[in-house]
């Protein structure tokens, strides 16, 4: 026997009330004094709404926080799934849930938008890797690819070049995917030969407290920096505009940079190494000078402006003649005119100036805080969310999980921060 107890107390009867039952520390005390509604699905991580029914049948906890007593039926959990699909379905409710917890938690001051933090995690979807079609599909529109064409033929002009007619930049341009038979709106993510698998990336912001202020969620093979932009404008929208913005180098784009010191945003971007072929010059060994606009080799030979591409990279090129005799053409460029080609993005100077700030003493902490708030939200929602896979598919879903996951956290945050505690007589 592991226990002296004698088990026929398990048949004793007591007068108990249901509320007895619940510890006075539990979440959903602090849940139910923090806010009016919440998501017991979400919130501890059960991954199915099947499984959800039978927690809610078989914990009182549970049971106390959503007002049923001992002998009241809970609903069966096709119910969720029929709701879904006859009243939420293409609807914003999920987006409505999301903000309004988000409001709660502005309005009891604990959320922080002075600093926000960006990143994004990939969630693997509810398909077979093997199951796909190779299709040539049209590349998405960029957020700034209106004001990066408009600036590009500025530049132009500005070195006596002709503008871009509009059918050069309306060109279509196309890419070549693998697209799920399984689920089509997911997308193909290689990170290294062992990862490679349909999945959707989740991007989120985050506060300097860990609170997540705003999600998108995108096909797996949607690069972060194109998302950061809309990212931010949502969470200026909710809460309102940041001092500054923290990422990683992925983030780390002339686009992005661009946008964010013209929002009056500072960024907190790391150091990134130069992604040069090995013996060659390495591209700051190429000196750019702003006042004549041409850039100095290691030899001290001038690269002059050439052109403005519809990219929005100025070439600047070297003189053929001088470099073909040249001591270093070996490990300057291994074209066969001999000629050196670097270019400079137009709005290269804000990356630079992105550079100069992440030596700033107030810019550093920023940056080194994201592994307690962003990195943190997402280790979180993996280990005790369920957001590691997904068994729902296409992005309205998926947006609906993201939403109710981080309002679900958002939820359990503040009820631990604005918890006060049993009161004692």
């Amino acid at each position: 026997m592991l226990s002296k107890h004698d088990s026929i107390q398990r048949d004793q009867l007591e007068m108990i009330t249901l509320d007895q039952l619940v510890p006075p520390n539990h979440l959903v005390r602090k849940m139910e004094a923090a806010i009016d509604f919440t998501f017991i699905q979400y919130t501890f991580g059960i991954r199915s709404m099947r499984k959800t029914i039978e927690e809610v049948e078989t914990n009182m906890a549970y049971r106390w926080f959503l007002g049923y007593g001992f002998h009241d039926k809970v609903p069966h959990f096709s119910t969720f799934g029929k709701n879904y699909e006859r009243r939420f379905k293409d609807t914003d409710l999920f987006e409505q849930i999301f903000c309004r917890i988000l409001m709660t938690a502005a309005n009891k001051k604990v959320i922080s938008v002075e600093h926000v933090f960006v990143d994004s995690t990939h969630v693997k979807a509810s398909a077979n890797k093997r199951k796909f079609e190779k299709k040539i599909v049209r590349k998405e529109t960029r957020a700034y690819q209106g004001r990066l064409q408009e600036e590009i033929n500025q530049d132009r002009e500005n070195h006596g070049k002709k503008p871009f007619p509009p059918d050069k930049f309306d060109k279509e341009e196309t890419k070549a995917i693998k697209e799920s038979t399984t689920d089509p709106e997911s997308g193909y993510y290689v990170k290294d030969e062992r990862t490679k698998q349909f999945a959707y990336s989740f991007h989120a912001a985050a506060d300097g407290n860990g609170f997540v202020l705003g999600t998108i969620v995108t096909p797996g093979n949607t690069h972060d920096s194109h998302i950061l932009e809309p990212l931010v404008e949502q969470v200026i929208e909710k809460v309102g505009k940041p001092e500054a913005v923290a990422a990683d180098a992925a983030y780390k784009t002339p686009a992005i940079t661009s946008y964010l010191f013209n929002k009056e945003i500072t960024p907190a971007l790391p150091y990134t190494r130069p992604r040069t072929k090995e013996g060659f010059f390495r591209k700051h060994d190429y000196v750019y000078d702003e006042h004549f606009d041409c850039y100095l080799c290691p030899s001290g030979e001038t690269l002059k402006y050439s052109t403005t591409n519809k990219e929005g990279y100025r070439e600047y090129k070297s003189p053929k003649q001088i470099c073909a005799t040249c001591s270093f053409l070996s490990r300057c460029t291994e074209s066969k005119d001999h000629q050196k080609v670097v270019t400079r993005h137009i709005w290269q100077a804000y990356v630079e100036e992105a550079d100069h700030l992440r030596h700033h003493q107030e810019v550093k902490p920023i940056y080194a805080k994201r592994k307690e708030t962003i990195e943190r939200v997402f280790a979180d929602a993996k280990e005790k969310h369920g957001m590691r896979w997904t068994t729902l598919r296409g992005l309205k879903k998926l947006s609906m999980q993201a939403m109710l996951t981080f309002a679900a956290m958002n939820v359990k945050k503040m009820a631990t921060w604005t918890w006060q505690g049993p009161k004692t007589a």
